[in-house]
């Protein structure tokens, strides 16, 4: 449902970039109850791009997030998504500055894996509704959808 871009200056190995996916989607998951299935996260290289603060060229890591606004979700769930993020950053790229984290509140309806996204703060009822399906797609042998089924305890 979300997805985040991280768009990095500093080199990134492999093992970072996999560490970084998998902090954001549990950060993502645990504020905002989301299933881990549909947390997205793309990490690209942005270092031989021309960016820009303040109309002066700079470059800086940075994390964009587009995520399904609503009533259930307050600035302040926001800022601790924020600065949970930094922290994982600095945790795993020490020594590197994370310049920016900012969400976009842009996702207004979508369908993933073949389901129809549900509104922010209705992801509990939507699986509710829908663990069936997603029960029949993991006895298909969809990996994603077993663990969706076992991180629900269905």
């Amino acid at each position: 449902m979300p997805a985040y871009e991280v768009e990095h200056v500093c080199p990134l190995t492999d093992d970072q970039k996999d560490l970084l996916a998998s902090a954001i989607t549990k950060i993502h998951s645990q504020q905002f109850s989301a299933p881990k299935l549909f947390v997205n996260v793309r990490i690209t290289d942005i270092s031989g791009q021309r960016t820009y603060v303040a109309g002066k060229q700079y470059k800086s890591n940075r994390i964009f997030a587009y995520v399904r606004h609503g009533p259930s979700r307050t600035q302040s769930d926001y800022d601790v998504v924020s600065k949970a993020l930094t922290q994982a950053w600095e945790e795993i790229v020490p020594g590197t500055e994370l310049r920016l984290v900012m969400f976009y509140g842009a996702i207004v309806a979508g369908m993933e894996a073949g389901f129809s996204i549900p509104q922010a703060g209705d992801d509990k009822q939507w699986i509710e509704e829908n663990m069936e399906a997603f029960k029949k797609k993991a006895e298909e042998g969809d990996e994603h959808f077993r663990e969706l089924a076992e991180e629900y305890g269905k």
